[in-house]
């Protein structure tokens, strides 16, 4: 044990030149499974088209597709079957095994998710690609980790740098990706973590774009910026978004629990409701299938009236449900963007009617009501403030940006929603049993910020009831490394760096994080 304490001990103090060049690693082969995933959705997504096509009103060729949507539902129940932790976004997954509470193998994720995501969006279920391609990036870091016989601290590093190569790769956005993976997954930030994910991000995004182009995901054009005259309406727009991202997370959790209720559907049967609601969907309003990238066309284009698109919301919204709820491959990042356009386009044509908003405003709303419904429904403002900026490639919305993303988010909170992943993290944690790991017993590091205000400020070292099967093996305080000793003082900024057993990592993530977060 002494070993192995010494060893990763002394291998955390080379991390920070150590994990660029395995961050690069990562990045590149992140990089190129995501972007082979991408790709196979572009054809799926087409493939899908010419099939919708070519059934035409034909009963015969109706019936046959059902058919074929069946035999669909039950190979990704199969796969599901072999692999439960490809069901859903798999970011609740991933950030799970990062805090120590779940525990995947990357052998078994990476080919089933790439077939599950593929079959489910050829069927046509209103799922997105950036869910599995978090997935596929952490799960190819996990890979590189054991290919290299690298230690868990090293592996959670690791595991962070893919998932944000993921996302940089899957929607051409290194700098959300780098956030998103810090915000939300990793839960934390140090100059360690950082210049590795950046680097696995931007090598990430620079393969895939090299390939597929530079090209911003959504190609719409916003002539001006939005005068602040109008700034009283991204306030209302804020409070609604709040409301129907509040909305949008209760109707997910609700579709998982309507589906469970019936005991004798089981995995398979779930699929195949989602698989054959996904054929009837496409014979009436084909334009909600899939990630739904088209609707986003048409809405900016100018092509769909105020009822439409209002109708197309409530449709995309209820059979986004449908499809998530079954527990399909898929994630919900990119329909719930299309959700927030739909709503942002809608409000803006009722602003037109209403307020006497000039109509060459519209597409400014669309692309703020994304990141405000982004934000209310996974409460990360700066990932989804970054994220639309690089998505739409526009630079001069930044300030309405952030206050429809700030009023969105104190909505939903005041309304008690939780964020949707920790929700989708805490049933798969129930769903267990709420199990730790119990395979290895390898030492892991773990850093945590003390905030201001916290239980831990202004406190020594040995006043503190700290959590059992934990050791704190140093203090850093403005960029210098201390040895805590009982008698320390600790300060608002300090970064303590903790190890524990690999099983316990769950365990004393949530102790820790509890008492350099919580006020007295």
């Amino acid at each position: 044990m002494k070993k192995d304490i010494s060893h990763t001990i002394r291998r955390a103090e080379r991390f920070p030149v150590i994990l660029i060049g395995e961050g690069l690693l990562v990045g590149a082969a992140a990089g190129l499974v995501v972007l082979l995933y991408r790709l196979a959705l572009t054809f799926a997504g087409n493939a899908l088209c010419e099939i919708l096509g070519f059934i035409g009103k034909d009963p015969l060729r109706i019936l046959g597709w059902m058919a074929v949507l069946v035999l669909m539902a039950v190979i990704v129940g199969r796969l599901v079957k072999l692999e439960p932790m490809i069901s859903g976004s798999g970011i609740p997954q991933v950030e799970g095994e990062i805090l120590g509470k779940l525990s995947q193998k990357w052998k078994r994720v990476l080919p089933a998710k790439f077939l599950g995501g593929f079959l489910c969006i050829l069927g046509g279920l209103s799922l997105g690609r950036e869910g599995p391609s978090i997935q596929l990036g952490a799960m190819t870091g996990q890979g590189v980790s054991r290919l290299l016989d690298r230690g868990k601290t090293e592996e959670k590093y690791l595991m962070t740098c893919g998932a944000s190569a993921g996302l940089a790769a899957a929607f051409h956005a290194p700098l959300a990706g780098m956030m998103f993976s810090l915000e939300e997954i990793h839960k934390g930030f140090s100059v360690n973590i950082l210049i590795s994910v950046m680097t696995a991000s931007v090598t990430a995004d620079f393969i895939s774009s090299h390939i597929i182009g530079i090209d911003p995901v959504f190609q719409f054009s916003i002539e001006h910026a939005l005068p602040q005259n109008y700034y009283w309406m991204l306030l209302i727009l804020g409070v609604i978004l709040g409301v129907l991202g509040a909305l949008y997370n209760r109707l997910m959790l609700k579709a998982q629990d309507l589906y469970k209720k019936p005991a004798f559907l089981g995995v398979t049967g779930r699929l195949v409701i989602a698989f054959l609601a996904a054929g009837v969907v496409g014979l009436i309003m084909p334009s909600v299938l899939g990630s739904g990238n088209g609707l986003i066309v048409s809405l900016t284009a100018g092509e769909m009236t105020l009822g439409l698109v209002v109708i197309t919301f409530i449709v995309k919204l209820l059979f986004s449900a449908v499809s998530f709820g079954s527990g399909a491959p898929g994630g919900i990042f990119f329909p719930l963007l299309i959700l927030g356009a739909l709503a942002g386009g809608a409000f803006a044509m009722a602003g037109v009617q209403i307020f006497g908003l000039d109509p060459m405003y519209i597409n400014n709303f669309v692309l703020l009501a994304m990141a405000g419904f982004f934000t209310a429904i996974v409460r990360a403002p700066i990932t989804g403030i970054i994220l639309l900026f690089e998505m739409s490639g526009s630079v001069s919305q930044m300030l309405s940006l952030a206050i429809v993303s700030v009023a969105a988010y104190i909505t939903a909170t005041l309304l008690r929603s939780e964020p949707i992943y920790e929700s989708l993290l805490g049933r798969i944690l129930e769903g267990q049993g709420a199990k730790r790991q119990t395979a290895g017993g390898q030492k892991v590091l773990s850093e945590f910020a003390i905030m201001g205000g916290s239980v831990l400020e202004g406190r020594k070292v040995m006043e503190i009831h700290w959590p059992s099967r934990c050791l704190i093996v140093s203090l850093e305080r403005d960029g210098k490394e201390l040895i805590p000793r009982g008698k320390t003082i600790l300060q608002a900024g300090d970064r303590l760096t903790v190890m524990t057993d690999e099983r316990d990592a769950g365990y004393i993530h949530d102790k820790l994080e509890n008492l350099c977060y919580t006020s007295i």
